[in-house]
């Protein structure tokens, strides 16, 4: 089952992620972006591709 996991060191907390995601799997909690349904992912890998820092990795 694929699972995003967020680098907290690289991300920035644009949002695009949030913005990305067809799923919903991202929401913002204090200002910062969390991995909030991570059994929603479907592995599409939208929010690797989007996110400018690469702070997004999809894993198995």
């Amino acid at each position: 089952m694929p699972k995003p996991v967020i680098d907290y060191k690289k991300c920035t907390n644009c949002g695009n992620c949030i913005d990305i995601c067809p799923m919903q799997v991202f929401e913002k909690e204090n200002d910062k972006v969390v991995v909030k349904k991570p059994e929603e992912c479907i592995g599409c890998r939208a929010c690797e591709v989007q996110c400018p820092k690469g702070a997004i990795k999809v894993v198995d």
